[in-house]
């Protein structure tokens, strides 16, 4: 399969990339709208959380408008953006796992994950989103690979906005699997387009796909190890916290605080 018929603009490749990167972002952003307009949610958190948030979203921002640029055919931004992209990747690993050992140490984890699997979660699904997006860097002069594979490391970020819209209290022991996974769903219709549109699927899909569920399996057999509960006990070392079993997981919380 050439670069040729995948990347051509006759395949309406870019703009399919763009509708579909397009959705993913109206789905993650809309699972936080929807946390903050029932309540359960508000902006009064700490300070880490805020400036997570700044990032996160902006990683959303960034990669919404690299989708739109190459749909529209304007490379040279694109490729601009594409440096600034790079950079802001550091500080999604960066804040992604900062709060997450935050989180964790202040007895904040979601009640319906194991602190010590939470704890290992997080940074690996980042680790793996951004090995993704490095490929994608790499294979930038094949625009067939680059912009799947792009699709693919998204996809890995999808579980915070699918995990607000689901009804995560009933899921375990299974919340996380299930919030990550079923984002499967946007590989599995480029498989599909692609079938239609240029008679085989793209392997690159096959290579998101397959990222997706390693890092998935890999979380769980090391975040329940004896590996997963020493990274627990070292996370929680001299907080109120030491001495606890990261297996328990922690009762739900009451209504968010009233902004001040």
């Amino acid at each position: 399969m050439s670069d040729l018929s995948i990347g051509s603009p006759a395949t309406g490749d870019r703009v399919f990339i763009r509708n579909l990167v397009t959705v993913m972002a109206v789905i993650l952003v809309s699972g936080f709208v929807v946390q903050l307009a029932a309540g359960r949610s508000s902006f009064n958190a700490p300070l880490i959380v805020h400036a997570h948030a700044f990032v996160f979203m902006g990683w959303v921002d960034i990669v919404m408008m690299q989708a739109w640029l190459a749909g529209a055919g304007n490379m040279k931004l694109h490729q601009q953006l594409g440096k600034l992209a790079c950079v802001w990747a550091i500080g999604l690993l960066i804040f992604g796992t900062w709060v997450t050992v935050a989180a964790v140490q202040s007895g904040r984890t979601p009640f319906f994950f194991q602190p010590q699997h939470f704890i290992v979660a997080n940074p690996l699904s980042l680790v793996a989103a951004m090995g993704l997006l490095g490929a994608a860097v790499m294979l930038r002069h094949r625009p067939d690979w680059h912009a799947r594979l792009q699709v693919g490391s998204f996809m890995l970020l999808m579980g915070p906005g699918f995990g607000r819209l689901l009804p995560m209290p009933l899921l375990p022991p299974y919340a996380f699997e299930i919030a990550g996974l079923i984002a499967i769903v946007f590989p599995v219709f480029g498989i599909l387009r692609d079938w239609r549109v240029l008679g085989r699927p793209h392997p690159a899909w096959f290579w998101a796909i397959g990222v997706l569920i390693a890092v998935t399996l890999l979380v769980r057999v090391i975040g329940l190890s004896p590996v997963g509960a020493g990274v627990y006990e070292a996370v929680v070392a001299g907080t109120p916290l030491e001495g606890t079993s990261g297996l328990d997981y922690l009762p739900p919380p009451g209504p968010p605080p009233a902004p001040s």
